[in-house]
């Protein structure tokens, strides 16, 4: 993952000021599911002028630079994250949108065994949950 000028270069893309900070935010949260706003709001709350349009451009240039990864769960909106290279599924509340990344091995080996009972081979697969969060199961009460 690129995390200065010459990397970013190197992914075919110029270390212009609003792409550096983007990518910034990214390896530098706890929130690994970001959406456009959450960027946008991240470089307000920074004091940096970057408009929610340059926002948008830079994820989408990231995103097909290899980057990120865009998720569209059920929540409505578009989530990013950084692409590590390794797979893993997502946890997604319906509520308030919190998403968590799992991996289970034991779902991944029955996903292969279908397919192949199916005759299908697999080339990628994404997993989704949706329910209610902790969080929001405790306020709901």
């Amino acid at each position: 993952m690129p995390n200065n000028p010459s990397e970013l270069k190197a992914s075919g893309l110029k270390a212009t000021l609003p792409r550096l900070k983007i990518l910034e935010i990214f390896q530098n949260t706890s929130v690994r599911h970001l959406s456009a706003e959450d960027v946008y709001k991240q470089l307000l709350s920074d004091n940096l002028d970057v408009g929610l349009a340059t926002v948008y451009r830079v994820l989408t240039q990231f995103e097909q630079a290899g980057l990120l990864q865009r998720n569209h769960f059920e929540t409505g909106k578009a989530v990013f994250e950084l692409n590590e290279g390794s797979h893993h599924d997502h946890l997604v509340c319906l509520d308030c949108g919190k998403v968590e990344e799992f991996f289970d091995a034991e779902i991944e080996k029955r996903q292969l065994k279908i397919a192949q009972e199916h005759g299908f081979e697999i080339a990628d697969h994404a997993l989704a949950l949706y329910g209610h969060c902790k969080n929001c199961r405790r306020t709901k009460k």
